[in-house]
């Protein structure tokens, strides 16, 4: 076996933006989260009710000075954790959103994690047109959920997602496994998502990152070939029971792809609002401070820089490798003028089978998508 090392993209922190005239998507960052998991290095801050509103007042501020009227096809809520706003900041949140131009056919989607959902949230975000909810279950083991910090149990789970269900038909759970060397936890964790019958699914195999509680323990990550079998495992029991393997990290039924997620794999223009958002638009691209005092000062940007040509058609590549289906080569040429060929090497690739090029489609082979980070970082160099 290769060589291999997790590949890892923020893309939560993302938010499309599309040209002027266009449809657009939208990423909205609410930071605030009432507990930090032991695993999380993403921005967040404790729920504190003294900086909301004020937060929400910069937000609305920020959208007001960027928005320009586009017709909005996707909007993604993110965080942090959304829902631990208290239901009026929630509804005071949704009411900065009915700025948009928002299409009919939107797709809505919400973070939330286990402890903050209620039936009143829910009918909230109902009235508001939100469609999609992505909840932060991580694991059924209720050992697994202690070490990564989460305050939630299995019965808190299958208790919740009853409810969440007479709200939304199209739900998305985040699991994350390998916190242990044992893959039986694994087995059971996705026999319990199949008995909900969920329709997409998230896994993400635990990395220990710097900054972390995790990592200050002194935990290390899980052997690497037991790493591989678990994700193997993942692969082949979803897609024996009806679910779409679409994306590296990614299942879904079908017709329940997420939209919103698709435009940053196809390397569409983004755009952000909120703490350390990040915007790509007309090549430049924006990131917003992580630093809340300044934000909530009105000091939103912390760097923007235009991106070249040979920066942008390799983030076309990082990210449409991700995806099964991989790169549209038509769509690429359009873009850059140029033959995806002409650019990268990608001969010594097909030849030995990493690569597969077929329907107009460049895509690493299935057998090797687990060690796309490195396939992607060869074919660059």
């Amino acid at each position: 076996m290769l060589f291999f090392y997790h590949f890892i993209l923020d893309y939560k922190y993302l938010v499309c933006y599309s040209n002027f005239g266009d449809f657009m998507s939208i990423y909205i960052h609410i930071p605030f989260c009432t507990s930090i998991c032991s695993y999380c290095d993403f921005c967040k801050i404790i729920y504190n009710e003294k900086y909301i509103s004020n937060y929400l007042e910069m937000l609305e501020k920020e959208i007001k000075e960027r928005y320009r009227g586009e017709k909005v096809k996707t909007i993604f809520i993110g965080g942090g954790t959304p829902t631990s706003l208290s239901y009026d900041e929630l509804k005071r949140l949704f009411d900065i959103i009915n700025i948009f131009d928002i299409e009919e056919k939107v797709e809505f989607t919400i973070e939330s994690n286990i402890e903050s959902i209620d039936e009143d949230k829910l009918k909230l975000m109902n009235i508001y047109g939100v469609n999609r909810i992505s909840i932060g279950v991580e694991s059924f083991d209720d050992n697994t959920l202690k070490l990564l910090g989460r305050r939630h149990n299995k019965e808190d789970i299958l208790n919740k997602i009853e409810l969440v269900k007479k709200y939304f038909d199209n739900i998305n759970i985040d699991l994350i496994y390998a916190a242990y060397n044992d893959i039986n936890i694994l087995k059971n964790d996705i026999d319990n998502f199949l008995k909900l019958d969920i329709p997409h699914i998230s896994t993400y195999s635990l990395i220990i990152e710097d900054n972390t509680i995790l990592k200050i323990n002194g935990m290390n990550n899980i052997d690497e070939d037991l790493d591989y079998d678990m994700y193997k495992y993942i692969e082949k029991t979803l897609e024996n029971n009806n679910y779409i393997h679409y994306e590296i990290s990614n299942y879904a039924k079908k017709g329940y792809k997420s939209k919103h997620n698709l435009v940053y794999w196809d390397n569409d223009d983004y755009y952000g609002f909120g703490l350390s958002s990040t915007s790509y638009i007309d090549n430049i691209r924006r990131v917003n401070t992580k630093n809340l005092s300044k934000y909530l000062r009105g000091e939103f940007i912390s760097n923007e820089e235009l991106e070249g040509t040979s920066i942008r058609m390799e983030n076309e590549v990082m990210l449409g490798l991700r995806k099964i289906e991989g790169i549209d080569i038509n769509k690429f040429k359009d873009r850059y003028g140029k033959d995806i060929e002409d650019v990268f090497n990608i001969d010594d690739f097909i030849r030995d089978n990493y690569l597969v090029k077929d329907n107009n489609y460049l895509r690493i082979n299935k057998e090797y998508m687990y060690i796309s980070n490195e396939i992607i970082s060869r074919l660059f160099n």
